[in-house]
């Protein structure tokens, strides 16, 4: 062991290819490109086709958290998702085998939206403890197989897709370890964020809204306080892409501009458990992350649940594939 940290080392990030545009939901549905961008901030979203399993989106997205980290083994593999392939077993091993990596511990973490920072604070807290001395975190989701084709309202939001992150042994001191963490839960919005007995995901929409700013600002600030920042000096937050006029209010919350901010909601819409990734390989490779900036991950989602990591940012090359 080199180290009693976990320092990111990697980041990639996969979409599926086939688009929808929100013209082409307006064709199905009781709705409009204008309805949908104001309300929502969505433009497109990707969908897996028939076939296509979350273990396929996390496959690719672990792959290219591989080859940009410049390794072809860990030692963990636990993959965030809602949308497993089965109830049981678990996707983590399946996406393990496929990258080359049988035999190493694998498992899934599931807590929707939030899902990443709990998977990426598990993986972070066994490598610092030296269960493993490296991993592989993937967030993924294919929530497009459990919308009501009905329902404009959770079909406008809604895409899929993937991202991970490769965590290694390091030192303390290093950019890209976690610095301040924070993770909540409160078991009594329960059946805000809910898939019911008809197989449909339903959300119980303003309340949503409200406990998702209220709790990303919390926890944004919570973390960043442990990681000795004021959340006003932050440069730059990454939030769960969940709808673009709560990542305007997080902004107002926080107290910081509006730039400071990641949205990579337009082009993809909210991808669950693989939207915070997404959004960092995104602005990462846009030069909107750089290197050494106080960055601050936070998520929300069904549960409830939300976390927050505060970390500086590293210098690496992500791999975006769209």
């Amino acid at each position: 062991m080199t180290g009693t940290s976990a320092v990111i080392c990697g980041l990639g990030a996969w979409l599926p290819p086939t688009v929808v545009t929100n013209e082409m939901l307006a064709a199905e549905l009781d709705t409009s490109d204008e309805w949908i961008r104001g309300r929502t901030g969505v433009g497109a979203r990707r969908v897996v086709e028939p076939g296509v399993r979350t273990s396929d989106l996390a496959t690719e997205a672990g792959r290219l958290a591989l080859e940009s980290a410049e390794r072809t083994e860990v030692e963990l593999v636990v993959v965030a998702t809602s949308t497993p392939d089965r109830s049981c077993p678990a996707v983590a091993p399946l996406v393990a085998t496929r990258l080359g990596l049988a035999g190493v511990a694998a498992f899934d973490v599931a807590a929707v939206c939030s899902g990443f920072v709990y998977a990426m604070v598990t993986a972070a807290g066994l490598v610092a403890s030296s269960v493993a001395r490296s991993a592989l975190v993937v967030g993924a989701d294919t929530f497009s197989t459990i919308l009501d084709p009905a329902d404009r309202a959770t079909r406008a939001i809604f895409g899929d897709g993937a991202g991970a992150v490769v965590l290694r042994a390091g030192d303390a001191d290093e950019p890209g370890v976690p610095l301040g963490v924070d993770l909540g839960s409160d078991g009594q919005g329960y059946d805000l964020v809910t898939v019911r007995e008809d197989g449909y995901l339903h959300l119980s929409g303003p309340r949503v809204y409200f406990e998702a700013v209220r709790r990303m600002t919390a926890s944004a600030t919570a973390a960043a306080a442990r990681a000795g920042w004021r959340a006003e000096d932050v440069d730059a937050v990454v939030p769960h892409q969940a709808n673009v006029r709560i990542l305007d209010d997080c902004a107002k919350y926080l107290g910081i501009p509006p730039a400071r901010v990641v949205r990579h909601i337009e082009p993809v819409g909210n991808t669950v458990a693989g939207s915070i990734p997404l959004a960092l390989a995104w602005a990462a490779g846009r030069g909107e992350l750089k290197p050494g900036d106080r960055t601050v991950l936070t998520g929300f989602g069904g549960g409830l649940t939300w976390g927050s990591i505060a970390l500086r940012w590293p210098d690496l090359r992500p791999r975006y594939q769209d």
